[in-house]
C-alpha cells in the first residue's frame, strides 16, 4: 500500500492482497525548495481478449489512525502510527493505556493511572536514586567547606571530594543511573500521547475539554513548574558552579514556557509524573533524615 501521512490522519491506496504490484516514486523537476514527489502503484499486466473485459479494483482509506482498526484493514497499516525507535516500548504502553481507558472511560484519568503504574514499576529504581540524592544533600555543607578551603584548585578539590564520597560510602552517580534506565520508557510514552488520535478532542475535567490541544489557562504547565521548583529544593547541586546552579534554577521556567504550547494530555502526564516524583523524593528524604537524627 501507499500512504500519505499527517499527524492524526492519513490517506492510503490499498491494492488487492493477492496481486504483485509495482511501486515507484519520482521527484518532480523544479521543486527543490519544497520538494514534491509522485508515488505510483502499478497493477499486474492483464491480457484482455477481443470483445471481453477486465476489472481492476483497489481500496482507498481516508481517515484517522485508529490503532485498533488499522491492522484489520491491511497488513502493516498500523505502522502509519509512527513511534520511531521507541516503538518496542510505545506499542505496549498504548495497549495498556487503551485497556485502562476501557475501565475508567476517560482518557485523562487513563493517562494519570498509567503514569502511576509506571512510577510503581520503577519504584525501587527511583528509591535508590532519591536515597543517593538525600545522602548527597547531607554532604552539601561539607562540600561547600571544601570549596572554601581549596578555592580554584579543582584537582585537589576533586580529590578531597572523592575521598569524602569513599569514606561516607556515597556514589555521586547513584542519582543518575536509575534515570538513564527510565528515559526510554518516558520518551516512548511521550510519543504515545503525541501520536494517538484517540486523544483528539477528548475531554478531561473542568477547563480541559480537549487533551490534544494546549491547556487554555496554562494551569497544567504552571503546576508542573511548581513541582519542578519544589523538587529542586530537595535536589543537591554539589560540584556546580554559580552559573550552572543559575541555569538549573531556570529549568522549571523554561519547561513551563515550552509546555504551554504542548497538548494538554502530554502535560498532564509530565505534571502527574513530577508530582509523584516530588512526593516520593520528599518521603525518602524525610525518612533518611529521621533515621540519622
Amino acid at each position: 500500500w501507499l500512504a500519505m501521512i499527517q499527524h492524526y490522519f492519513f490517506a492510503a491506496w490499498i491494492p488487492p492482497a493477492d496481486e504483485i504490484s509495482t511501486y515507484s516514486t519520482e521527484r518532480l523537476a523544479g521543486s527543490t525548495v519544497w520538494p514534491r514527489n509522485i508515488a505510483r502503484e502499478v497493477s499486474p499486466i492483464r491480457q484482455v481478449a477481443n470483445g471481453s473485459s477486465a476489472e481492476f479494483t483497489s481500496r482507498l482509506y481516508l481517515g484517522p489512525k485508529l490503532q485498533d482498526e488499522l491492522e484489520g484493514i491491511a497488513p502493516g497499516l498500523e505502522y502509519t502510527v509512527n513511534y520511531g525507535i521507541f516503538t518496542v516500548f510505545s506499542k505496549p504502553l498504548f495497549w495498556l493505556l487503551d485497556k485502562i481507558h476501557n475501565v475508567v472511560g476517560t482518557w485523562g484519568w487513563a493517562i494519570v493511572l498509567l503514569t502511576v503504574l509506571i512510577k510503581a514499576a520503577f519504584f525501587k529504581l527511583t528509591e535508590a536514586q532519591y536515597k543517593s540524592m538525600a545522602r548527597m544533600r547531607k554532604l552539601q555543607p561539607r562540600i561547600d567547606q571544601l570549596k572554601e578551603r581549596y578555592g580554584d584548585d579543582r584537582q585537589r578539590m576533586s580529590q578531597a571530594m572523592m575521598e569524602m564520597y569513599k569514606k561516607e560510602k556515597v556514589n555521586p552517580l547513584g542519582g543518575c543511573l536509575p534515570i538513564l534506565v527510565q528515559i526510554p520508557i518516558f520518551i516512548a510514552l511521550y510519543w504515545v500521547l503525541l501520536e494517538s488520535v484517540e486523544l483528539r478532542q477528548a475531554p478531561f475535567i473542568l477547563w480541559i475539554d480537549n487533551l490534544s490541544a494546549r491547556d487554555p489557562y496554562f494551569i497544567l504547565p504552571l503546576l508542573n513548574a511548581a513541582f519542578m521548583f519544589a523538587t529542586q529544593r530537595l535536589t543537591p547541586m554539589a560540584g556546580m558552579d554559580p552559573l550552572q546552579r543559575k541555569m538549573m534554577s531556570m529549568m522549571p521556567l523554561v519547561f513551563s514556557v515550552m509546555f504551554a504550547f504542548f497538548p494538554a494530555g502530554l502535560v498532564l502526564y509530565w505534571a502527574t509524573n513530577a508530582g509523584l516524583s516530588l512526593a516520593q523524593q520528599y518521603y525518602i528524604t524525610r525518612k533518611i533524615a529521621a533515621a540519622d537524627s
